[in-house]
């Protein structure tokens, strides 16, 4: 993947190593922040097989620990390392992403916010709670924040052998995804739908949402080869591998031996290198509308 010498950008903080904590106060995550959650529980139940409705007790619980008030900030963060390529590579790709969405929001006379980016190593404070490097990388529609341990692509490369700049760039271009379905207000229709429908419903909309964040990531990459001519040989086996990798039915039968569809809460392999895939392909957001067909042919 080609990106360097482009634009870096400075909606990233860089906590790795600097062990900062985020200050922040305002109302419980598990009940009130979008589908904070949503996203959140789900990396979680990834890594740790956990039942997301214990996961969501915990963040409740974390949440009434600290009152939902601020919390303290230990160190600022870390310096930019003109040697840190990694810290680079993602800037690069953040910034992209910037300018890519705000050119697409700008078609339709909107403006785009972009979200923050938090780098950190080992752990680290969001509002509400912590995340480690088991978290994986997660949004939280709350405070409009991406959370990224960068030793997550390490984990990409060993656990899931999914390793290679373009990959590293569809997770974090998933995330965005994430940000923009927020932006779109999409993200709160669904969290709203939490405990008034069944859960396998409810399993059902994460699933759309999931889906569609792909599909975004795809919009990005297009957008981006046009621009900036970012994409090399095997590029796209890197995404889909990525993708492959990290679908519900593969990490089911992993973790637990078995396949159970109405607990996939992302959408299986096929389904998401298909729909990364049609957002690459088109670059239109009007055909990402994960929401309104039916979900046996998404």
């Amino acid at each position: 993947m080609r990106w360097k010498g482009r634009r870096q950008s400075t909606n990233v903080e860089d906590r790795r190593g600097g062990g900062g904590m985020i200050a922040s106060a305002g109302r419980p995550v598990a009940l009130g922040g979008g589908c904070g959650t949503l996203v959140l529980i789900l990396a979680l139940a990834y890594f740790f097989n956990a039942d997301p409705t214990q996961l969501i007790d915990m963040m409740n619980q974390v949440e009434s620990q600290t009152g939902g008030g601020q919390v303290q900030v230990d160190a600022p963060s870390a310096p930019a390392d003109p040697d840190d390529e990694v810290g680079a590579f993602v800037r690069t790709l953040k910034a992209d992403t910037e300018e890519v969405w705000s050119a697409i929001f700008a078609q339709s006379g909107r403006r785009y916010e972009p979200a923050r980016l938090v780098l950190f190593s080992g752990q680290t404070h969001y509002p509400g709670g912590v995340a480690t490097a088991a978290t994986g990388p997660f949004y939280l529609p709350y405070d409009r924040t991406v959370y990224l341990d960068t030793s997550f692509f390490e984990e990409m490369r060993q656990r899931f052998r999914a390793g290679g700049d373009f990959a590293y760039a569809y997770v974090l271009a998933h995330e965005v995804g994430h940000h923009v379905q927020n932006l779109l207000g999409l993200t709160d229709k669904v969290h709203k739908q939490r405990g008034r429908v069944p859960t396998a419903e409810y399993n059902r909309l994460s699933v759309r949402l999931e889906l569609q964040a792909d599909f975004l990531a795809g919009v990005w990459a297009h957008h981006a080869e046009r621009k900036w001519q970012i994409l090399e040989e095997g590029d796209i086996e890197e995404a889909m591998n990525a993708a492959n990798a990290i679908g519900d039915d593969r990490l089911q039968k992993q973790t637990q031996g078995r396949v159970v569809p109405d607990g996939f809460t992302h959408g299986t392999s096929e389904q998401r290198m298909r729909w990364f895939m049609k957002g690459l392909r088109s670059g239109n957001l009007e055909e990402g509308d994960t929401f309104s067909i039916p979900y046996e042919q998404l």
